[in-house]
């Protein structure tokens, strides 16, 4: 068995994950995913539930097929409420929206 004996110490301190991403101007994008990603996980393990196929959650939405996979999609950030609340009512969910101050949100 070998020590190392010269491992190099990682200084972690610094700034925080929230202010790395302002400083590299991305952070209102990077929340905005992150909730997509939420919701587009919840709406498909709801219809898994439900044993629903996108096909017949378009026709319940009178949407097309296309439009319900942007819905679905994670990455897909331009996404109405007006959207997003019918597809829930059609799974038989309600959105629950509740905004916070940001200084409240931030962590150390």
């Amino acid at each position: 068995m070998r020590v190392r004996k010269n491992r190099k110490k990682v200084d972690h301190s610094g700034s925080s994950f929230n202010s790395f991403l302002e400083q590299e101007g991305i952070r209102e994008e990077v929340e905005a995913v992150a909730i997509k990603r939420v919701l587009a996980w919840q709406l498909e393990q709801a219809m898994r539930k439900q044993q629903k196929t996108k096909q017949a959650m378009a026709r319940q939405l009178r949407t097309s097929r296309s439009q319900l996979d942007r819905l679905l999609d994670p990455r897909n950030v331009s996404v109405t409420l007006d959207t997003i609340t019918r597809a829930a009512r059609a799974l038989g969910k309600r959105v629950i929206l509740r905004m916070a101050d940001a200084k409240a949100a931030k962590r150390a």
